[in-house]
């Protein structure tokens, strides 16, 4: 793998072409896992005659299983193996998905989706650890966008299945297709190889009888306010996500009196913004450094919520989501990019893990605030809220040393 991450030229290796693919397929069906349950949540309520409580607590539970995941298989990841783990990782979520289809209770579907959380929160760390140690410094913002954007294939693989199923044989039979993964943990295993940085940086760490714990993320001064302020960052990122994209469509029917009807429209719109936000954060990351790209999008994302109270038609509505979506979650990939290279080859994926999982299990609760500041207060106070969270973001992320040590190298 070194000698693919030393060459110089936009040309993918072999082994480069490997681990995007395997990596941006696992992203892609973990995201599809996680879309189904979105699809699922009313027909589950109905059927089992939940409370709307209960059910937000399943997403909830997901959360919780992600962060216990994150930390479980981050460790693992830095000790045995990034390959192994992957596959591990992989195979967890597949198997605790497709046994949904025979969950018959909401205790059964609490305990299947935590184990479905665990094996998802896993798979991101030691995916952006394989990636970052596959190619050049100045690459890895492309590729981890790339890897990203296989989340979004699979929101819409999701979103597709969902439409056909559903009407026709119901919600079980869409968690059966979560035995799919199954194939690319073997795929995985038969073809991937850990890579001569990490084997290099176990046998150092190994030498030096220094052992991956979380406490390494805090060793020193400046690793916990990078740490703890890569955290802020995350949940922000998190935070925007779902608030923005949980309550865009309800929020302008509501407040604006408009109604959503091509919501597939509305969908596809959004997840393109995404992508191409994506594609673009990675490239400015690459060539300029995380300070302009993050600077940049924070701004962008900063403003662009105002622009929801000017939706006036489905429409505009449609435009504005696509905007919204380039720019709340065109940073996601950076955050495994920048990760990737403040922090040490030997505990990189528990880095990854730990930081990005921290984000889903606070960021995740936005919907929950936004929801009560819709009931109580206007729609430009509620927008405020998300605004002064991207400007809190921005703030952190200038004070980071490292970040301003990252941009430097990038443009040298």
């Amino acid at each position: 793998m070194q000698t693919s991450a030393a060459r110089t030229t936009d040309h993918l290796s072999h082994e480069q072409k490997l681990v995007m693919a395997s990596t941006a397929s696992g992203f892609s069906l973990e995201n599809m896992d996680i879309m189904f349950l979105s699809f699922a949540l009313t027909p589950i309520i109905a059927e089992l005659h939940i409370s709307s409580g209960a059910a937000g607590l399943i997403g909830s539970i997901t959360n919780v299983g992600m962060l216990v995941g994150g930390a479980l298989f981050g460790l693992l990841g830095d000790r045995i193996g990034r390959v192994k783990t992957f596959s591990h990782t992989i195979l967890i979520f597949a198997i605790a998905t497709a046994l949904m289809a025979f969950a018959n209770n909401i205790w059964l579907i609490y305990g299947l989706r935590f184990l479905a959380g665990i094996g998802a929160g896993g798979e991101y760390g030691v995916g952006i650890a394989l990636i970052a140690e596959s190619f050049q410094h100045d690459r890895i913002g492309r590729m981890t966008s790339v890897a990203a954007i296989g989340g979004q294939i699979g929101a819409i693989i999701a979103a597709l299945a969902a439409s056909v199923i559903l009407p026709l044989w119901g919600w079980h039979a869409l968690f059966l297709l979560g035995v799919l993964p199954v194939a690319l943990t073997f795929f995985v295993r038969a073809h991937l190889h850990e890579s001569e940085t990490f084997l290099e940086a176990r046998a150092e760490a190994k030498a030096k009888h220094q052992r991956v714990a979380f406490s390494e993320l805090f060793k020193t001064r400046h690793l916990a306010a990078q740490t703890l302020g890569l955290m802020v960052m995350t949940i922000v990122q998190i935070a925007g996500y779902f608030g923005l994209m949980n309550w865009l469509p309800v929020i302008v029917q509501k407040q604006q009196g408009l109604s959503v009807s091509g919501s597939a429209l509305w969908m596809v719109a959004t997840i393109c913004g995404m992508c191409i936000g994506m594609a673009v954060f990675g490239n400015i990351l690459d060539h300029l450094g995380p300070r302009w790209a993050f600077g940049l999008f924070l701004t962008a994302s900063a403003l662009i919520v105002f622009a929801i109270t000017l939706a006036h038609s489905s429409v505009v509505l449609v435009i504005i989501g696509a905007v919204v979506g380039f720019c709340s979650n065109g940073m996601f990939g950076g955050y495994g990019a920048v990760i990737s290279q403040l922090y040490p080859a030997r505990i990189r994926s528990t880095a990854n893990n730990v930081i990005m999982n921290v984000g889903r299990a606070i960021g995740g609760f936005s919907s929950v605030v936004i929801g009560l500041l819709m009931d109580h207060y206007t729609l430009t106070i509620t927008m405020g809220f998300l605004s002064a969270l991207y400007v809190i973001s921005l703030i952190t992320m200038l004070s980071l040393p490292g970040l301003r040590d990252l941009s430097r190298r990038a443009r040298a």
